[in-house]
């Protein structure tokens, strides 16, 4: 029966002493045991644990907690905010109020037929204000551009008038011709602008009635000239100084060279002189259909009356 009991449920299980020596973690040489109220070892000894102390941390300066040290906490940012804000909102408010200056400005000028225009054409070298797309309704802009073209047109006609009246002094010997047609490139491709195009330009971007007025003056003496040079009779100008028909038919029995280059002069005045009716045409089909007519009529008595005050 004492063989049941022979294991002393206080007897403690070998235990492994961490700061013992054999590679560090060293045994115990004997069994603790309880006796009497006290514990006691069977056999052998344990031996010291070893001195295992960190190094102590370096010390810290006196002053690294400074109970004494000021901290300065800005109180009034909250005020500043709210100033730079009204400042802003005060730049704002100057900022809107000068741009709604600039719109009634704009406005106003606008309604009385000032626009400010900036050269930008021919984009390499800029002589003229030219903006169809932007400037024109688009209703009008096809037509616009076809009266563009009528004017460009002009130009390559006398352009070419200058070519074929050179080959016509170098055959002939006749410089009078030439110089005439350098006075009609240099009178009519500014007059041409000045005269009739600009006005269309601007009647069809401001609608002003009085503008449509001096189109249809100056466009009819241009469609006269061009039906003129087409034919070019020898009655008011000198008659080989314009590409015509007549000095054509002339020319062609004495210098073929000089022939073709008048019948080609022929030709792009025939062209120009049709496109330039259909143009006029139109122009005054818009014209009569929008009303403008009955407002030119009020805007030319109101004058009348005006300069009769």
């Amino acid at each position: 029966m004492a063989g049941r009991y022979d294991h002393n449920p206080f007897e403690e299980e070998e235990e492994v002493n961490p700061f013992a020596d054999g590679g560090g973690r060293g045994k115990s040489s004997g069994k603790s045991k309880f006796s009497g109220g006290a514990f006691y070892t069977t056999s052998g000894s344990v031996p010291p644990a070893t001195n295992s102390r960190l190094s102590p941390l370096p010390p810290e300066p006196a002053d690294f907690y400074d109970r004494n040290a000021s901290i300065d906490i800005p109180l009034d940012n909250a005020s500043d905010l709210k100033k730079k804000e009204k400042e802003l909102q005060s730049k704002e408010n100057e900022l809107r109020r000068r741009e709604q200056d600039l719109k009634r400005r704009e406005d106003a000028a606008a309604r009385a037929g000032i626009v400010l225009e900036e050269k930008n054409w021919p984009p390499f070298f800029p002589i003229i204000h030219h903006d169809i797309a932007n400037e024109i309704p688009i209703h009008l802009q096809k037509l616009q551009y076809v009266a563009f073209t009528t004017f460009l047109g002009l130009i390559a006609c006398l352009l070419w008038n200058i070519v074929a009246t050179t080959t016509a002094w170098i055959k002939e010997g006749d410089v009078k011709i030439w110089f005439l047609s350098i006075i009609y490139f240099i009178s009519g491709v500014p007059g041409a602008y000045f005269m009739w195009y600009r006005p269309l330009y601007r009647a069809f971007r401001t609608e002003g009635a009085m503008k449509f007025a001096w189109f249809f003056l100056f466009y009819v003496v241009h469609i006269v000239f061009c039906v003129f040079a087409a034919v070019a009779p020898p009655v008011v100008f000198r008659g080989k100084s314009l590409t015509g028909i007549l000095p054509a038919v002339d020319l062609i029995g004495k210098n073929v060279l000089v022939g073709i280059f008048y019948f080609i002069g022929f030709g792009l005045f025939c062209l120009e002189s049709l496109l330039s009716i259909w143009v006029i045409q139109q122009v005054y089909m818009y014209f009569r259909g929008s009303g403008k007519a009955a407002q030119m009529k009020q805007e030319a008595a109101r004058g009348a009356l005006r300069a009769a005050i």
